[in-house]
């Protein structure tokens, strides 16, 4: 399963670095040719999709590793790791671009007019880092891996800067050339929007920080719907990178064997695992209780 899991990431991160080669030299070729500002800074956040999509292999082949002894508990927080450098790779290439753009803006210079060529170029770029976007997208919930999704949003990000782009050139063609330099400060932001989600994203993962409501409510009803079990005294729930470790105490009637409170036990372990396919490790404790009311 691990092994599927490896080899459908590595063929999604794959696919997406050849079409962001291609994509990034032909974007720079419209932008230089064309005399667009704003594509050749879109085709600059290209090229950090493709040192981007590199860290992501990285990073998804580190941290599905079996644990050793060094690592008892395994590497999935180095995905998490490669997603903080990819935003900071993304922060940077952001505030270049909008620096750049401040700079052609506050010159006072009349930017030239971009010709039909980088129109074109920004057209195809939306068209396919949209694609990319759901490509990687549904590959990421497939393996559940933060990494990878961190690298969909990405292509999202360079959609949107292409959107930008697209508006500037169309507006510079029309008249107002400062449009063009304008565009690029937008793509900017976009950017560093999508390098602060990357980020916190990260940073909550490897924070021990506890699964979201929704989860919680389901294991809470995973746990109370299995026989022999007659409260649930305690859930905590920690995100361990892409994974997710549970500890939980239940109560059972104390009278029972210590065979069949262990059946119970293993019950609610396994049905927990079978239903969150996440779920890395799972610790169940029981307490004795003397009387049959469900908490």
């Amino acid at each position: 399963m691990k092994s599927m899991k490896n080899d459908t990431a590595m063929r999604t991160s794959a696919v997406t670095l050849i079409l962001n080669l291609v994509l990034s030299l032909g974007k720079l070729v419209a932008g230089i040719l064309g005399r667009s500002a704003a594509m050749i800074s879109d085709a600059v956040h290209s090229v950090s999709d493709v040192f981007s999509t590199l860290i992501v292999m990285v990073g998804i082949a580190v941290s599905r590793k079996d644990a050793d002894k060094s690592h008892p508990y395994g590497h999935e927080r180095l995905e998490s790791i490669a997603s903080i450098i990819l935003a900071a790779i993304l922060a940077i290439v952001g505030v270049g671009i909008g620096y750049t753009a401040v700079s052609s803006v506050l010159s006072g210079e009349t930017p030239a007019v971009p010709t039909l060529l980088p129109l074109i170029a920004a057209v195809v770029s939306i068209a396919v880092k949209e694609w990319m976007y759901w490509y990687t997208r549904a590959a990421a919930h497939k393996v559940n891996s933060t990494a990878l999704m961190a690298d969909a949003w990405h292509h999202r990000s360079d959609a949107l800067s292409s959107v930008g782009s697209f508006i500037g050139i169309i507006g510079a063609r029309m008249g107002l050339p400062i449009l063009d330099p304008i565009a690029g400060g937008v793509i900017c932001l976009f950017i560093l929007k999508a390098a602060y989600d990357i980020l916190r994203d990260a940073i909550a993962r490897l924070t021990d920080r506890a699964c979201d409501d929704e989860t919680e409510t389901k294991i809470r009803e995973i746990i109370l719907g299995r026989e022999g079990v007659k409260g649930l005294d305690l859930l905590r729930t920690r995100r361990f990178g892409s994974m997710i470790y549970i500890d939980v105490e239940i109560s059972a009637i104390g009278s029972q064997s210590l065979k069949e409170a262990h059946a119970i036990a293993e019950g609610v372990h396994d049905a927990i695992e079978g239903a969150l396919p996440n779920v890395k490790h799972c610790m169940v404790h029981v307490n004795p209780i003397e009387q049959e009311e469900r908490s």
